[in-house]
C-alpha cells in the first residue's frame, strides 16, 4: 500500500540542528566605526597646494607637495610609501612603510606588519626636527567575529609614564556590533582611566554608530541615497570642554562630469564646500574649497592641483 497519510519518509525529515548557521563577519577596527560618515565631510583647504604623485614601481611610490599658505607656514613635503606582496584586500597590503618629511626636517612615519594570519602590528613615530614627539605601538588580533587591539603610546620606563588604549569589538548579528574602549594614562603624580562603550548597526543603505563614555558622546549616521548622493550626520559632546557640536554633510558625485562635491554645515555657524574635478585624459585633479565661520567672522579658501 502507498503512503495513505501522505507522510514523508523518515529519511526525508529534516534533522534537528541540521540548519547551517551563518558565520558572523569581522567587525573591523575600532578607529573605523565612524569612517563612512567622516568620508562624506569635506577636508579643510587653505592656500595653494601643488601635488605630484610618482609611481616608481609596483612597490614604491613618492609624492611631492608644495604648500603656500597665508595663515600657517609654507613649505615642502616629501611623502614616500613602500608596500609588500601580502595583499589581504584592496586597501590592506603588508608590509607597508610610510614616511612624510617636511622642509624643516620633521618626520611622520608608520610601519605596518602582518605578524601572523590574524595578528597585525603597527609602529608610529613622529619627530619635530631632532626631537621625538610621539612613538606608538599597536597590536591587533582579528578573529572570525571579533577584533581586539592594544596600543601603547609614548612609553617611558624611566619617567614612569605611559598611555595604554584597549579596544574590543564583537559582532552579535550580521548587522549589530558592540564593543568598548578603555584608555589608561599614567605619569608622575597623575593616573586615570576612561571607559567608552560603542555600538554600530549597519543596514542595507545606512549605518548608525554611537560611542558613549564618561568623556562624552559621539554619534553618527550615514545614509547612501543612491549611487551619486551620500549624506552624513554627526553629533559630538565633550564633557570636559563643555562643548557640543552637530554637523550635517553631503557628498555628491557627478560621474559624467568627473566631478565630486562635498558640503558641510554645523552648529558653530560654519559652512564648508569642496569641489574636485578630474581632467581626463590628463592625470590631473583640480580642487577648490571655501570655509566660512559666521560666528567668528572668519573666511579662508584653498586651491590644489594634483598630478598623477
Amino acid at each position: 500500500m502507498g503512503n495513505m497519510l501522505g507522510l514523508a519518509p523518515l529519511g526525508a525529515l529534516p534533522r534537528r540542528g541540521a540548519r547551517r548557521e551563518e558565520l558572523l563577519p569581522n567587525p573591523g577596527s575600532f578607529d573605523e566605526l565612524h569612517r563612512l560618515c567622516k568620508d562624506v565631510f569635506p577636508v579643510q583647504m587653505e592656500g595653494v597646494k601643488f601635488i605630484v604623485n610618482k609611481v616608481l614601481s609596483s612597490h614604491f611610490q613618492v609624492t611631492h607637495t608644495v604648500h603656500m599658505s597665508a595663515l600657517g607656514l609654507s613649505g615642502y613635503h616629501l611623502h614616500a610609501a613602500f608596500v609588500g606582496d601580502q595583499q589581504l584586500s584592496s586597501t590592506e597590503v603588508f608590509p607597508t612603510v610610510v614616511g612624510d618629511m617636511d622642509s624643516s626636517g620633521s618626520l611622520n612615519a608608520q610601519v605596518l606588519l602582518l605578524v601572523a594570519e590574524r595578528l597585525r602590528a603597527k609602529a608610529v613615530f613622529q619627530t619635530q626636527q631632532a626631537k621625538f614627539l610621539t612613538w606608538q605601538f599597536d597590536g591587533e588580533y582579528r578573529g572570525d567575529d571579533y577584533t581586539a587591539t592594544l596600543t601603547l603610546g609614548n612609553p617611558d620606563l624611566i619617567g614612569e609614564s605611559v598611555i595604554m588604549v584597549a579596544h574590543f569589538l564583537q559582532s552579535l548579528t550580521q548587522r549589530l556590533v558592540l564593543g568598548g574602549e578603555l584608555v589608561y594614562h599614567r605619569r608622575p603624580g597623575e593616573e586615570g582611566a576612561i571607559l567608552t562603550l560603542a555600538g554600530k548597526y549597519s543596514a542595507l543603505h545606512w549605518v548608525a554608530t554611537l560611542n558613549v563614555g564618561s568623556g562624552g558622546a559621539h554619534a553618527s549616521y550615514y545614509h547612501r541615497a543612491n549611487e551619486q548622493v551620500q549624506v552624513g550626520v554627526e553629533f559630538e559632546a565633550n564633557t570636559r570642554l563643555q562643548d557640543t557640536t552637530f554637523s550635517f554633510g553631503y557628498h555628491l558625485t557627478l560621474p559624467q562630469a568627473n566631478m565630486v562635491f562635498r558640503g558641510l554645515v554645523d552648529s558653530n555657524w560654519c559652512v564648508a564646500a569642496v569641489l574636485e574635478k578630474k581632467m581626463p585624459p590628463l592625470p590631473v585633479t583640480l580642487a577648490l574649497g571655501a570655509f566660512l565661520n559666521h560666528w567668528r567672522n572668519r573666511f579662508h579658501c584653498g586651491f590644489s592641483i594634483t598630478v598623477g
